[in-house]
């Protein structure tokens, strides 16, 4: 179990560190520069989609989607309030310096990126047919076809 949110919590500081990262090149790179900000923010959230396309297709390998969707929503949830409460004090603004529309956009774009990592990454694992369902279903039909057939007799 500690292991467990062990990797709950390094997922969510990964995902915390990559958003800090593009807050601090935007502060110190780009600090009037509106476009460059942007691209920037997209790059932020094409990161965290791959993180959790990776992440998602590697856990979803040995353990039941339950379990790893659940762990991934924690990580999310946990670096998504990391992100919008902490992230603006570091450099120096206040979390709702932009407003109440900036505020709810970065969670609306967050969520959307986080999202679509999952779910690419889940459905890549899928077509491939190395999820763990799908691993169970091949030794289940392993397990069946090398028992003999039961003779019955008349």
């Amino acid at each position: 179990m500690r292991e467990r949110w062990r990797a709950v919590g390094v997922l969510a500081g990964a995902l915390f560190v990559v958003n800090v990262v593009a807050r601090l090149v935007i502060k110190f790179g780009f600090e009037n520069d509106d476009t460059a900000a942007d691209r920037v923010s997209l790059v932020m959230f094409l990161v965290i989609g791959l993180i959790l396309a990776a992440v998602a297709f590697r856990w979803g390998r040995d353990r039941p989607v339950g379990r790893w969707a659940g762990d991934l929503t924690a990580a999310v949830a946990v670096a998504l309030a990391l992100t919008v409460f902490v992230g603006p004090l570091l450099v120096g603004n206040s979390p709702f310096a932009g407003g109440a529309g900036l505020f709810f956009a970065q969670i609306w774009l967050y969520l959307a990126a986080a999202g679509a990592g999952v779910l690419v990454g889940y459905l890549i694992l899928t077509a491939l047919g190395r999820d763990y369902r799908s691993q169970q279903l091949k030794r289940y039909a392993q397990l069946k076809a090398a028992k003999p057939r039961k003779v019955v007799r008349r």
